[in-house]
């Protein structure tokens, strides 16, 4: 078993997944390697994802029956992550992340509070990173910071801690890879902390790695969201924000 603060608390490992039958099983078990409870949520997965994971044993796998986005699934693995522990650690199910750099996160917590958690990306600038997530990681730091977070380095990573349940207080409403740009934002309003460490990546060349990013529609997406959220912040004072732009609070 992985040490453990105990006044840190408790851990969960959520993964959110959507067609990465190559590489989830290896995910799977270097995530339970950390000993901490492992969640996968399955996201509508149409290849063999669920089946390469189904005989694993020791983890919990839910399932969304038809594709609800990256965001949802995140949704659905705090829910059930807060039933059992104080935080939950994200990792992407394509095989970017080492687990073994949570430990780094989970070190970079100061004593005594509650932050989120942000995993840096590091050798970000090398040939064999696609060019999507170069631009992708500038165009949104900044507008994040625009939209009332707080400076960050690397606000499209997907790992990262959260503590539970303020994760799913912050009101967070996008649904797809959005979700991890606006809870950045929502987690300034309500001065929840961001604290960052760095993180080792892998875009190794013959690499299998299925990206589900698309550009021109995620870009769509993202502007929508950052609009959404810049209006927000000019025109509805802090404390009433969370409540009028998400009735359905979580």
């Amino acid at each position: 078993m992985a040490a453990r603060d105990e006044s840190t608390g408790r851990f969960a490992v959520v993964i959110p997944l959507y067609n990465h039958e190559a590489r989830i099983a290896d995910v799977v078990a270097s995530a339970k390697s950390l000993g901490y409870p492992v969640i996968v949520v399955d996201d509508g997965s149409t290849d063999a994802s669920p089946s390469r994971i189904a005989d694993i044993e020791g983890i919990t796998l839910l399932r969304h029956e038809a594709n609800m986005g990256k965001g949802a699934a995140l949704k659905t693995g705090f829910r059930e992550a807060a039933t059992i522990a104080d935080w939950a650690i994200t990792i992407d199910a394509d095989g970017q992340h080492d687990p073994e750099d949570a430990k780094s996160l989970i070190a970079a917590i100061p004593p005594g509070t509650r932050p989120i958690v942000l995993g840096v990306r590091q050798q970000m600038a090398g040939k064999d990173v696609p060019w999507t997530s170069r631009f992708g990681r500038g165009f949104s730091n900044f507008w994040v910071r625009m939209s009332g977070g707080g400076k960050v380095s690397d606000s499209q990573s997907g790992f990262r801690i959260y503590p539970l349940p303020e994760a799913l207080c912050l009101g967070a409403v996008a649904d797809r890879f959005q979700f991890e740009v606006e809870v950045l934002a929502r987690a300034g309003w309500n001065r929840l902390p961001v604290v960052e460490a760095p993180v080792s990546v892998s875009y190794r060349p013959g690499t299998v790695r299925i990206s589900h990013f698309r550009p021109f529609v995620d870009f769509l997406r993202n502007s929508s969201v950052f609009a959404r959220l810049i209006t927000a912040r000019i025109f509805i004072p802090r404390m009433f924000r969370r409540r009028l732009l998400n009735p359905r609070i979580q």
